[in-house]
């Protein structure tokens, strides 16, 4: 009898970590699919969606060739600066049409970019992915006629992550990082709790970490009732960066609400142009 439930127990304990297993496999295999998810549908003409910007084509080092939307500065309003935006894990850069116009009307050129698989473009989204994606958004700033030392790299959530790790390669005047995390990981296990997330991560997306050693001027920008990353994660990022501008807090805003895209986001940026400018 004893031996009997004791087998039993065994057989109990193997299909538990075999089903265990299987879970973790999925989730390794599938994790992408809970990190990215791209509006892949075609993105009306530039000129359409943001009166007065043009398509661009950003080439990346790996062979892509993806849209993007570029905003010259109003020359009544011309600050001399530009905005490389950096979208979150979702949409795609029409969605961003509305934060580029405030930007225009602030006196920035500004260049909306487009990850892989985002907006009609080919190829599939990873971290080192979105770095060449970034890295070739600069180059085109750069052809277009913007210098790194007058250009501010905005960030919004993942994006946050993409311009922590572009200005260790290229120094940026500024950076304004809106719902930043610590680092992904952070943002997944408050999500999945009972998941060893790090260990399972691929794409890590620090957001700190490279910030920590860095003199580039930041503004924090983040809602305080965020349901997808953690206020205290943006706000452990805000204590960290060594030379910190300013908070914002949008009080009782989410990580989605209309007001991450709109003036109060674009004068942060206005504000922190001052300071480097």
């Amino acid at each position: 009898m004893v031996r009997s439930r004791s087998r039993r127990l065994v057989v109990v304990l193997v299909v538990v970590v075999v089903l265990v297993g299987i879970g973790l496999a999925a989730v390794w295999g599938l994790q992408r699919q809970l990190i990215y998810f791209p509006d892949a549908s075609d993105v009306p003409p530039a000129g359409d969606a943001l009166p007065g910007a043009r398509d661009v084509t950003l080439e990346t080092a790996d062979g892509l060739e993806l849209g993007a939307w570029y905003l010259p500065a109003d020359a009544a309003r011309d600050t001399g600066l530009a905005v490389l935006m950096a979208p979150g894990n979702g949409g795609n850069r029409a969605g961003r049409a509305d934060l580029a116009r405030e930007l225009g009307e602030r006196g920035f050129a500004v260049l909306v970019m487009d990850y892989r698989r985002y907006g009609g473009n080919p190829g599939s989204p990873s971290e080192d992915g979105l770095a060449a994606d970034a890295d070739a958004a600069v180059r085109a700033l750069v052809d277009l006629g913007h210098s790194l030392d007058r250009t501010i790299f905005l960030g919004e959530s993942l994006g946050t992550g993409v311009v922590a790790g572009l200005q260790q390669r290229h120094r940026p005047a500024g950076i304004v990082l809106r719902s930043p995390f610590t680092e992904l990981a952070d943002v997944g296990r408050h999500h999945y709790p009972w998941l060893p997330v790090r260990a399972l991560l691929r794409d890590r997306f620090p957001v700190l970490e490279p910030l920590a050693s860095s003199d580039v001027p930041v503004t924090v920008v983040h809602g305080d009732r965020d349901d997808i990353v953690p206020t205290e994660l943006s706000e452990r990022v805000a204590d960290g960066v060594p030379v910190l501008v300013e908070r914002v807090v949008l009080e009782g805003a989410g990580h989605n609400d209309a007001v991450m895209f709109g003036p109060q986001v674009a004068d942060a940026v206005v504000r922190l142009a001052r300071r480097v400018g």
